[in-house]
């Protein structure tokens, strides 16, 4: 069973957090910050990395630079609540590359999904062409984004912080 927060200590939390802040720390930046030799920070992060607490690493780049400027999220209404169109929903929507989120959620929809498009005229296309063509789609409510106010990736760490 993998491990919860509940096997963390204080320096696994604090490699946490400077990893959440710059997964590009060096190993050595990384160890001088949390008191601990470079080996011994390695095995850590590779601990949390095999107990799947890091997922892994990538880089944050600019939608606007890189002709994806239009968030838009969209609420998807299956016609059908049946495990076979919740399946291929979800394989549909895993190889849409404009799709970057879909989260099933409880209430008056079933589907929350995060989109991007160089415009509006490329969200009308992906629309027509792609949203309302996946399968069991009953029904859609497009809500584009005027402003970005918060954008983060990085989980509150104090709630594991808590249980120490």
């Amino acid at each position: 069973m993998p491990p919860d927060s509940q096997d963390l200590d204080k320096t696994d939390l604090q490699i946490l957090a400077l990893l959440q802040q710059d997964g590009r720390i060096a190993n050595t930046r990384l160890a001088e910050a949390v008191h601990l030799s470079p080996t011994a920070v390695l095995a850590r992060v590779q601990r949390l990395t095999k107990d799947n607490l890091i997922l892994g690493y990538e880089a944050r780049l600019n939608p606007r630079k890189l002709r994806a400027g239009l968030l838009v999220f969209v609420e998807v209404l299956l016609d059908r609540t049946t495990p076979n169109v919740f399946d291929e929903f979800k394989a549909a929507v895993q190889v849409r590359t404009e799709i970057m989120e879909c989260h099933m959620v409880a209430g008056g929809f079933d589907y929350l999904l995060k989109t991007r498009h160089a415009d509006m005229d490329g969200y009308r296309d992906f629309a027509g062409r792609v949203l309302w063509q996946l399968p069991g789609v009953r029904e859609t409510r497009s809500y584009a984004v005027m402003e970005e106010v918060k954008h983060s990736t990085h989980l509150d760490l104090a709630p594991a912080r808590l249980q120490l």
